[in-house]
């Protein structure tokens, strides 16, 4: 039998932990470690994290918090859908369990008391935003495909999507929740998703730099430690069509986007249109829905709460299941959404998405945002 000091046997069990947790000098790392999932959250990952800020945030020899993706292809493609996808047809109480824990610890990271980092490195999706694009350092790298695809498998862009894609003046938050278009280094950074960029070469040396931050050291001083490695971002190719997205994308029903694009003719409008007749027409009109409330809102927490509310009624939505088998279960990329046309999807069929939990995400808060 091995010794458990063989280093064999010591990777084999880092292997099967989901979350790895230390202090790098006065760096708190958290990494996430299912890369052969593309570190697709479980709710004992999120458990992880929670333990992991408590820890960090309460100790002083901790000046930042870093969150990583293990494996060479990205930081976190998002959350076990596989697992919602069970749990639902079984009636479990795990999708709700996950969805609550999860939104909640999206809402703790935006009011984390120290400097958290996150490297946004290869694939980040749906839930993987939701570690990282709430952070106060977001780093992309070359290698970065960020997008929030949730209307292509009968959902909608969570984790507090409707806040976070709402803060910049214009459309392209509304573009890339509705399309699930994926962004690249520079768009990630002219959306507001990001902040700096790096070679993911260079990554190694930002960990080094922050680890040496001195324990009381302020947000400030990360960001200076970011900036001297920084280089400047590529080129935001969709963000190059701005002007466009903000008159196509400028209407509050997506029978009027899409009669824009039809009447537009260019390229880009065809080819949007197309990417928008591949998706979920009811998710369509409930994504849409909740990015008007999210512009709205007065917090991240009243966004979390009205994405909260709509899961309950995805969990018993046809377009879920049904976008889930096509992706994820049988692989056929060939879902058939009922509805099947934007024209066929009721008011009906959309208020069923905006009624308030029972149990709500923060009883407690106030100037909770707009329901429908």
């Amino acid at each position: 039998m091995p010794s458990t000091s063989d280093p064999a046997t010591t990777a084999a069990a880092a292997a099967e932990i989901q979350t790895l947790v230390e202090r790098t000098g006065a760096l708190g790392r958290i990494r996430l470690n299912r890369p052969k999932a593309l570190n697709s959250l479980t709710l004992a990952m999120v458990r992880d994290i929670e333990r992991a800020l408590d820890d960090f945030e309460d100790d002083p020899k901790i000046a930042a918090v870093l969150v990583t993706g293990e494996g060479e292809r990205g930081l976190c493609a998002g959350g076990d859908i596989r697992m919602i996808y069970e749990g639902g047809k079984a009636g479990s109480d795990a999708p709700v369990t996950f969805w609550r824990e999860e939104y909640r610890m999206n809402a703790r990271l935006a009011r984390l008391r120290k400097p958290y980092v996150a490297f946004m490195d290869g694939i980040v999706m749906g839930g993987g935003a939701g570690v990282s694009v709430h952070g106060s350092h977001r780093i992309v790298t070359e290698r970065t495909r960020l997008a929030m695809p949730e209307t292509g498998i009968g959902f909608f862009p969570d984790v507090g999507a409707s806040w976070f894609l709402t803060r910049r003046k214009g459309e392209l938050g509304t573009y890339a929740a509705l399309t699930g278009t994926q962004l690249l280094a520079g768009d990630a950074i002219a959306f507001g998703l990001a902040d700096h960029c790096l070679p993911a070469a260079g990554l190694p040396a930002l960990v080094d730099a922050l680890a040496s931050l001195l324990a009381q050291a302020s947000r400030a001083n990360a960001s200076a430690a970011i900036a001297a490695l920084a280089v400047p971002p590529p080129d935001a190719a969709v963000a190059r069509q701005k002007p466009a997205i903000d008159r196509l994308f400028a209407f509050d029903t997506m029978e009027d986007i899409i009669r824009a694009l039809q009447q537009d003719g260019t390229p880009f409008a065809m080819e949007t249109l197309a990417a928008l007749q591949a998706r979920s027409p009811l998710s369509l009109k409930v994504t849409l829905r909740l990015l008007r409330l999210g512009r709205a809102a007065p917090s991240l927490e009243a966004c979390l709460e009205n994405e909260f509310a709509a899961t309950a009624a995805v969990l018993k939505s046809h377009d879920f299941y049904e976008g889930v088998r096509a992706a994820v279960i049988d692989k056929d990329r060939n879902p058939q959404w009922r509805p099947a046309r934007l024209a066929d999807v009721t008011d009906a069929d959309v208020a069923a998405f905006f009624k308030p939990p029972v149990d709500p995400l923060f009883p407690d808060a106030s100037g909770k945002g707009e329901r429908a």
